[in-house]
């Protein structure tokens, strides 16, 4: 069952500006990730549910946030169906981030007011996310679209919350020329936790990035 609500989320969402995602079918690995990027910062994690059996790790891995790491917010990504968002629901998942707009999991989404964030990529597709009750839409695949798409979306409905995911880097240049086009959050994924870094276990390096990432987003968030 959740611990958080979904405006709670959207909340964590807007202040710290990031959610970093990763999948990795090694608990143990999964366990150090999750608390680099809680020294580093982060108070989300997205786990996209990409490998077998990734239920079972997702929940060995909230129940160690839930245990050491207070105020670490998990949820689940890469969600294609309402049967999984349920599942994921059902092991703890926070909020569910999905690659589609899937009105299947908008609903049992909302029945238990968790929040999801579907994967969209046009401003009809935005709108009927915001109808049936999304907080933050995710602009999927960002690097497709680029800052100029959200200014462009933010124009019409200022009121709009946007979190690109892919083609987001933990550079200044490149998290300015998203929360200057009005970005709520932005979603990190290989670009912040590197397949160097899993393949070398830095966990001290991603702490830093983690922590690099976020003093640049504190800067240029509007």
């Amino acid at each position: 069952m959740a611990q958080y609500s979904r405006l709670e989320v959207a909340t964590v969402m807007k202040e710290t500006g990031m959610v970093p995602l990763f999948f990795h079918p090694d608990v143990e690995l999964g366990e150090k990730v999750l608390k680099a990027c809680y020294d580093g910062g982060a108070r989300l994690m997205e786990f996209t549910a990409r490998g077998d059996f990734a239920h079972e790790i997702f929940g060995k891995l909230n129940r160690y946030a839930l245990t050491n790491l207070p105020g670490m917010i998990m949820g689940v990504g890469s969600i294609t169906d309402a049967a999984a968002a349920s599942l994921y629901m059902q092991l703890g998942a926070n909020f569910v981030v999905t690659p589609v707009l899937r009105e299947d999991i908008a609903l049992v989404c909302n029945r238990r007011k968790v929040l999801w964030s579907p994967g969209c990529g046009s401003l009809t597709e935005i709108a009927r996310a915001e109808e049936l009750g999304c907080e933050i839409v995710k602009l999927f695949p960002g690097d497709l679209f680029g800052p100029n798409f959200v200014k462009a979306i933010k124009g019409p409905c200022p009121w709009t919350s946007i979190m690109p995911t892919g083609g987001v880097s933990p550079t200044e240049e490149n998290l300015k020329s998203w929360f200057d086009a009005g970005v709520t959050c932005v979603g990190m994924g290989s670009q912040l936790i590197s397949k160097e870094i899993l393949a070398k276990k830095d966990f001290t390096l991603l702490k830093n990035k983690v922590q690099d990432a976020l003093d640049i987003i504190k800067r240029v968030q509007k």
